[in-house]
């Protein structure tokens, strides 16, 4: 079992920044996928951006993509999303979330099946 609790939601000006952190419980964290997700009002939850369990492997949402940034550290169990260039359509619940292939990477990232999921963090941003 896998616990996530993410942090760093908020309220930013169109042009901004904001860093989410996820904090995940558990042992053997290097050995999941780590991803977010976001879910605006009205709309499906979408995928954002994931690492591998090592790393050295990333994929992100075209929507996302030069804006975002996923980073992870292993040893402190803990994945962030940097998250600049803030846009009104980035407003949205985001999840962190774990999948436990690891070993996944580049398109495989994006339709990994994720098996955890943290409750969730709200970012708006203000036009």
């Amino acid at each position: 079992q896998v616990q996530l609790v993410e942090s760093g939601g908020g309220l930013v000006q169109a042009g901004g920044s904001l860093r989410l952190s996820c904090a995940a419980s558990g042992r053997t964290f290097s050995s999941y996928a780590m991803g977010w997700f976001r879910q605006a009002p009205g709309k499906e939850r979408e995928f954002v951006a994931a690492m591998s369990g090592s790393g050295g492997s990333t994929y992100y949402a075209d929507s996302v993509k030069g804006r975002y940034t996923i980073y992870r550290d292993n040893a402190k169990n803990t994945v962030l999303l940097q998250m600049n260039t803030l846009k009104p359509e980035d407003t949205a619940v985001y999840y962190c979330t774990a999948g436990s292939r690891g070993y996944a990477v580049g398109y495989g990232l994006r339709n990994l099946r994720y098996d955890y999921w943290g409750q969730g963090t709200q970012v708006t941003v203000s036009s």
